[in-house]
């Protein structure tokens, strides 16, 4: 019986010798999950089906190898498509035979067809963008996918200038002249694009005025005249006019304090707040930069004056309108200078990089430095997740043990964040292992002693006469 209980020793010893093994050859895979081996000891039964206080234990079993899923410790690199879950959860991928498979080891790429897909070519599962309004659609899971096509242009609808105009500028005494800086006190560039995604130059020229005019808002001390053209024409596309010819767009009009109280129009009327609406429409062939009337005030802001009936868009691709706001522009005492110009258009664009948040979004960055949102990614988790199935390259299968998969966003309800450009490292402590390898072969070495007493207990009883 001896030789039969220290066998038992032999094999456990064994078993526990090749988890640790496997657990030290496994130091360095990412999303590596160690292992530990459970024992169970063993008992002969009486005719009764029990054991009495005389039974004489028959050995040892092993019961289970069961995984450790604590978090491992995240490594950082240079590639942002490297993921991390910081918390609970699993990558969710779909095998190349259509099965689903589950992750802890984040090191993803693109492949050909824009899919994000790891070094065994399994996709990563996610939710896609919806086509037209651009948001996440949260009701369909699918393989996540990035657009790899150019982002489409956007035509200029309004634009902004923060500047300041020096308060101590005098008026010009000759009269204006686009080509004449003695003519005007600042200039300023803004760069606008056409509905085709061509950019064109619209050039402001500030002049101080010499009199306050007469529908200037109650408060005002100083007046400004603008005057623009665009790719050094006039706005409705012919030469620019001769010296003292052009006429002003619209007059900005400041208080004592320096801020802006209101603005005129090109026929001298109040506009009701802070910005200038500008016209023309006779464009150049192959894309105009379509600077036509607005149809109504701006929609976000509310400001500027509704005129009516829209000029017929030209077949070009004229946009409809671009309104210029003077929200921030200022009337202080230092030399007059740009702030800061924006504007809401940009030129057609391609795909120069990836970005992934701590809520699993994937953006797209684009050459015209646009970022669009191309997906998200999504984590599963299990209620019994020693109950998942090993199936080998860190993955594991859900079983019914496991229970089935709850899926859901990064950073919502039990599942954990995202971290990009990192990996989760296993979660092996090796010193941890080291130990443990010494205690087995002790124990390894003490079950073999045993069947080596038995053995002499034996033969002392064979050699008796």
């Amino acid at each position: 019986m001896s030789f039969r209980t220290a066998l038992t020793g032999l094999n456990a010893a064994s078993a526990d010798l090749g988890v640790i093994s496997n657990n030290i050859a496994n130091n360095n895979t990412t999303g590596f999950k160690s292992s530990r081996a459970e024992f169970g000891d063993i008992y002969s039964l009486s005719d009764l089906g029990t054991s009495t206080r005389r039974s004489i234990g028959t050995g040892v079993k092993l019961n289970a190898v069961s995984q450790q899923f604590k978090q491992g410790n995240l490594e950082t690199t240079s590639n942002p498509l490297d993921l991390a879950i910081d918390g609970e959860g699993f990558f969710s991928l779909k095998d190349t035979d259509g099965s689903m498979v589950y992750t802890r080891a984040g090191a993803f790429q693109l492949n050909k067809e824009g899919y994000v897909v790891n070094s065994l070519g399994q996709k990563l599962q996610g939710y896609q963008t919806n086509p037209t309004t651009g948001a996440i659609d949260l009701g369909t899971e699918s393989d996540l996918q990035t657009q790899t096509a150019n982002i489409d242009p956007k035509q200029t609808t309004t634009g902004e200038y923060g500047i300041n105009l020096n308060a101590g500028s005098v008026a010009p005494t000759a009269a204006f002249d686009f080509n004449d800086s003695r003519t005007y006190n600042f200039a300023s560039a803004m760069t606008v694009f056409d509905s085709l995604g061509n950019d064109h130059s619209l050039n402001a020229y500030f002049v101080r005025a010499n009199a306050l005019p007469a529908a200037a808002p109650a408060g005002t001390t100083a007046a400004w005249n603008v005057y623009f053209n665009i790719d050094g024409l006039q706005l409705d596309g012919s030469p620019l006019p001769a010296s003292g010819a052009a006429a002003p767009y619209g007059t900005l009009c400041f208080d004592a304090f320096g801020d802006i109280v209101g603005t005129l129009n090109a026929a001298g009327a109040a506009t009701g707040g802070a910005a200038i609406s500008l016209t023309g429409a006779g464009l150049p062939p192959g894309g105009g930069t379509g600077i036509v009337p607005t149809n109504g005030p701006d929609p976000i802001t509310g400001i500027g004056i509704p005129n009516g009936a829209q000029n017929p868009i030209n077949s070009t691709g004229t946009p409809p309108g671009v309104t210029i706001k003077f929200n921030s522009v200022t009337q202080y005492g230092s030399p007059s200078g740009n702030n800061e110009i924006t504007q809401d258009g940009y030129a057609t664009g391609r795909v120069v990089g990836v970005d992934v948040g701590e809520d699993g979004s994937i953006s797209g960055r684009y050459s015209n430095g646009q970022a669009k949102v191309l997906g998200q990614v999504i984590l599963a988790n299990f209620r019994n997740t020693q109950g998942l199935s090993p199936i080998g390259d860190s993955s594991w299968a859900e079983t019914a043990a496991s229970g089935q998969p709850v899926k859901g966003p990064p950073g919502t309800a039990s599942l954990g964040i995202v971290r990009s450009g990192a990996l989760e490292l296993s979660n092996v402590e090796l010193s941890e292992q080291l130990v443990k390898m010494i205690s087995a072969q002790r124990n390894f070495q003490a079950n073999a002693q045993v069947i080596s007493t038995a053995d002499q207990m034996t033969q002392t009883l064979l050699q008796m006469r």
